[in-house]
C-alpha cells in the first residue's frame, strides 16, 4: 500500500471517529475555555455587547426610514472587527417585542459561557445558546445573510400584519472579521423552546418522510435530542378549540415563504405537561391575556414601532378567531369558560370603541398565555407546545432545482425535504392539518 493510500485511509478513519463522537455528543455542552469556540463565542459576547451599547445610547426612531434598512456599522476589537447591519431595524423589533436593551446585553454578554447546541443536523452552521437559554447564536452564510437583509422590509411587515406569527424573530445580524481567517456571518434569534426546563419532546418538521427519522436517546438520558417527522407518527397536537388558530397561521406564515421563493424550513415543535395550576381559566385569567393579546408590547403591530417604509398591508378575506370574539367576551363574563371556534367575517359589527378588537379579528391574533416567550407558547387543554418555524433563508435556486430533479428519481414515489416553495408549503400545512386536534 502507497504512503498516500495510508494517509488516506488514516484520514477516513479520523473523521469517522470524530462523526461518532459528535453523535454521541448530542445536546447542550458549556464553552470552556478548553473548548474550540472559546475565542469565536468570546469575540462575539465583546462584539455583542459594544452594539447594544449604542442601541441603548442612541435609541431608534419610532419611524422607520430608507437609511435604517441600508445602514452597516463596523467597531474595531482588540483581534477582531464586528460589523452590524440594520441595527436601529432590529432594535425596533426588540423593543416592540417586549425586550429591554439592558436585559438583552446581559444576557448576550453574560459572565457565564455561552452553549454550543450539536443537533443532528447535516447543516454546517454552528449553533450557540445564551447562558438563560433565552436566544439563539446561528452561523449563517454570506448568502443566506444577504437575503435576509434584501427581504428585511418583507419580513417585517408581514410581523406587523401578523403580530401572533409563529415565525422565528431575529434580534440582530451581525459580521466577525479577523485577519488572514475567513470572516463570520451570524444572526441572533429568540429561541422557539425557551423556557425549555420541563420540555419531554422536541421534533424539527418538514412534512416530508426521507431521511426524516432519529433514533430516539436511551431511557433516562441527558441528551437534548431533536426528533423528526416519522418519530411523530401516531402522535397530534392536540389544542383543542385552539386548533383551527394554528393550521390557519401556518397557512399565512408559509404562504409569505412561498412568495419569498423560500423553502426547506421546518416547524420547530416541543410539548411539556401542564400543571395543575396552569390548566386553570379563571375569568381573571382570561381578562389578564387579553390585555396581554392587544398590548403593544406584546408584539409588532402597525400602530405600534417599528413602522416600516412602504405599502399598507394586504387584508385578508376571512380570518379564523380563537377563542376570542365579542360573544366569547360574554360568555366568559356569564362564567362559561369553552366555545368553539367560528369561521367569522373580516369586520365585526361595532362601532369606533370597537377598534382594537376588530384588529385583533384582522391581525389573526390569539390569547397568547402568561407565560415567557408566549409568542411561540400555545397551551392546550393537558400540554403546553412551543411552536416555531426557523431557518427561512434557503431560496429555492438553480442548484435546488437540479437537486430537487435528482432526489425525485433517487426516491421514487417518496417525499423529501427538496421541493418548489409551493409544493413546500402545501405539504407542511398538510401535515399541520392532519397532525392537529
Amino acid at each position: 500500500m502507497s504512503r498516500t493510500e495510508q494517509d488516506g485511509r488514516q484520514r477516513y478513519a479520523q473523521l469517522w471517529v470524530g462523526l461518532r463522537q459528535q453523535w454521541r455528543m448530542l445536546g447542550l455542552f458549556e464553552i470552556d475555555p478548553q473548548h474550540k469556540y472559546y475565542s469565536l463565542t468570546c469575540m462575539m459576547k465583546e462584539g455583542l455587547s459594544a452594539a447594544v451599547q449604542d442601541a441603548i445610547d442612541r435609541p431608534p426612531p419610532n419611524e422607520l426610514s430608507e437609511d435604517d434598512f441600508n445602514m452597516e456599522v463596523t467597531r474595531t476589537h482588540q483581534g477582531f472587527q464586528m460589523q452590524t447591519f440594520v441595527g436601529p431595524v432590529f432594535s425596533c423589533l426588540r423593543r416592540s417585542l417586549g425586550i429591554g436593551e439592558r436585559e438583552f446585553q446581559q444576557a448576550l454578554s453574560p459572565q457565564g459561557c455561552y452553549l454550543q447546541f450539536i443537533s443532528n443536523s447535516k447543516s454546517k452552521a454552528k449553533f450557540f445558546l445564551t447562558n438563560d437559554k433565552r436566544f439563539f447564536l446561528k452561523t449563517q452564510s454570506k448568502q443566506e445573510v444577504r437575503f435576509l437583509l434584501s427581504n428585511l422590509r418583507n419580513y417585517m411587515k408581514h410581523l406587523e400584519n401578523y403580530p401572533h406569527s409563529v415565525l422565528v424573530r431575529f434580534l440582530g445580524v451581525h459580521r466577525i472579521k479577523l485577519l488572514h481567517k475567513k470572516e463570520k456571518y451570524f444572526v441572533v434569534m429568540q429561541s422557539v423552546f425557551h423556557p425549555g426546563d420541563r420540555i419531554i419532546a422536541r421534533y424539527d418538521i418538514k412534512g416530508c418522510e426521507v431521511n426524516r427519522w432519529t433514533d430516539p436517546a436511551l431511557e433516562k438520558s441527558q441528551l437534548v435530542m431533536v426528533l423528526k417527522d416519522k418519530n411523530f407518527e401516531g402522535n397530534f397536537i392536540n389544542l383543542g378549540h385552539q386548533s383551527s388558530w394554528l393550521v390557519r397561521q401556518v397557512e399565512i406564515d408559509t404562504a409569505f415563504l412561498r412568495r419569498m421563493n423560500v423553502m426547506d424550513y421546518s416547524l420547530l415543535l416541543a410539548c411539556q405537561r401542564l400543571r395543575a395550576d396552569e390548566c386553570g381559566r379563571s375569568l381573571a385569567v382570561i381578562v389578564q391575556r387579553a390585555k396581554k393579546s392587544v398590548s403593544a408590547g406584546s408584539s409588532p403591530s402597525p400602530t405600534d414601532p417599528p413602522t416600516v417604509p412602504g405599502p399598507a398591508p394586504e387584508d385578508i378575506g376571512t380570518v379564523l378567531v380563537p377563542e376570542m370574539s365579542p360573544g366569547h367576551l360574554c360568555c366568559v363574563a356569564g362564567g362559561e369558560e369553552h366555545v368553539p371556534l367560528k369561521e367569522l367575517p373580516k369586520q365585526p359589527v361595532g362601532n369606533s370603541a370597537d377598534s382594537e378588537l376588530q384588529e385583533f379579528w384582522v391581525q389573526h391574533r390569539r390569547l397568547l398565555p402568561d407565560f415567557k416567550n408566549p409568542l411561540h407558547v400555545i397551551d392546550g387543554p393537558e400540554l403546553r407546545y412551543f411552536v416555531g418555524i426557523v431557518d427561512i433563508v434557503t431560496v429555492y435556486d438553480f442548484w435546488r432545482r437540479l437537486g430537487c430533479l435528482w432526489k425525485s428519481l433517487r426516491y421514487p414515489g417518496k417525499t423529501f425535504c427538496t421541493v418548489s416553495p409551493s409544493a413546500y408549503s402545501r405539504r407542511l400545512c398538510q401535515w399541520v392539518r392532519e397532525h392537529t386536534k
